[in-house]
């Protein structure tokens, strides 16, 4: 498990933790996309599910990442997991050179997903937050949950209820 942190110094109420288990999913690339995250806190658990037309993998995963995060009410310390080392590599390591080069790549080009990026990095500073991947369809039972929403958000999609 790869663990990254980011903190902001904004005064988080330490005493709540909150873990935020999410997942993407896309049939087809691009094509009916889902998003689902699994949210636990102590023994409380809330889970939330969406989906798209015409989306892709990736865009599902930060939009499941955002929906997470925007779900709490006041800042918190939260430990997202993702499956997604783009999410994951993402708001880790590549966001500040993103920022720090007018939110273009190493090789000059324009960041793919930015909108959802600039978002992910607001909802994100709002509070403390550690970045954990896990591998994906290893049998982690929290991710596996994220899963078989996000695959729920695929099906609402395709029928017009996302």
């Amino acid at each position: 498990m790869n663990r990254n942190s980011s903190d902001n110094g904004t005064d988080h109420n330490t005493e709540k933790i909150v873990d935020l288990y999410t997942d993407g999913a896309c049939k087809g690339n691009p094509g009916w996309g889902g998003w689902g995250v699994l949210m636990r806190f102590g023994e409380v658990e809330k889970t939330l599910c969406g989906g798209a037309a015409e989306t892709t993998n990736n865009r599902m995963e930060l939009n499941a990442v955002i929906q997470g995060l925007k779900a709490l009410n006041r800042p918190c310390r939260v430990r997202v997991h993702t499956d997604s080392q783009y999410v994951q590599k993402g708001i880790s390591e590549w966001l500040p050179n993103w920022v720090r080069r007018g939110w273009k790549t190493a090789g000059g080009g324009a960041v793919k997903n930015q909108d959802l990026w600039r978002e992910l990095a607001e909802q994100a500073a709002r509070h403390q937050v550690e970045w954990f991947w896990v591998k994906g369809h290893a049998g982690h039972p929290e991710n596996e949950r994220a899963d078989v929403l996000a695959n729920e958000g695929v099906r609402l999609a395709r029928e017009g209820k996302s």
